[in-house]
């Protein structure tokens, strides 16, 4: 079964462009391939931070400065 595709328009800077251009070359793919795979990256990572701040939410929230202060008495910096 053939994987189902949509067509999108992307517009490149010119040096990325030519940029994904090589790599496609180098690493004997194509650019839609490139595209698709670095925007599932991108979608991941997004959703692993969704987790960690889903995880993290109740935790208390404190100020730069009491950071510091902490970090000081702990002797870590």
């Amino acid at each position: 079964m053939a994987t189902q595709t949509k067509r999108a328009t992307i517009y490149f800077d010119p040096e990325l462009h030519k940029a994904l251009k090589i790599k496609a070359l180098e690493t004997s793919r194509s650019i839609t391939d490139l595209v698709n795979q670095a925007v599932r990256e991108s979608l991941s990572e997004d959703a692993e931070d969704m987790l960690a701040y889903e995880e993290r939410k109740d935790e208390k929230v404190i100020s730069y400065d009491q950071m510091l202060k902490k970090l000081r008495k702990d002797g870590r910096i």
